[in-house]
């Protein structure tokens, strides 16, 4: 396995790969789902995105994304920032799919947000719960590592 900048360098060139993925439609949003269409707390930054898409009978595109924000002093209080950021813009929060993540639909239900630490997405990977691309575990064990406030998110259209 490599290591150092070789390392960072792949996981760079996988979330590039990622990103040419970008043409997949969304069965309930005009267009494709984009990151833009999250409202971010300041300080936030995008490290390493995927799109998935399933283009069966139920099509439908989704981002997984890995996102540090070094204003907070941990992950949780970014998640908590974050959390109150989509629900003053009118979000509605719910339970995400497992008991460490928090979901958010915004409103008129055309976006879904389900997020939560990087801790807890690695926690949820080693124990099989989630499944993630490579680029996202990648970005959240580097963010664990090197003690940046970092959470995992998944933008899909409308709820699920």
């Amino acid at each position: 396995m490599p290591t150092g900048p070789l390392r960072a360098g792949l996981a760079l060139a996988f979330a590039g790969a990622g990103l040419v993925l970008g043409g997949c439609g969304s069965g309930g949003v005009s267009g494709p789902v984009s990151l833009s269409q999250l409202p971010l707390v300041p300080g936030a930054k995008v490290i390493a995105q995927t799109r998935q898409c399933d283009h069966g009978k139920h099509a439908y595109c989704a981002i997984q994304a890995v996102i540090v924000n070094r204003h907070y002093d941990s992950s949780g209080a970014f998640v908590q920032g974050e959390q109150e950021h989509l629900h003053h813009l009118g979000w509605t929060t719910s339970a995400g799919d497992d008991g460490d993540e928090v979901a958010a639909d915004a409103p008129g239900h055309k976006l879904r947000v389900t997020y939560a630490t990087a801790l807890a997405d690695m926690i949820g990977l080693d124990e099989k719960w989630i499944k993630r691309p490579w680029p996202i575990w990648a970005s959240l064990s580097q963010t664990l590592f090197n003690r940046i406030p970092a959470m995992s998110i998944l933008l899909e259209a409308g709820p699920t």
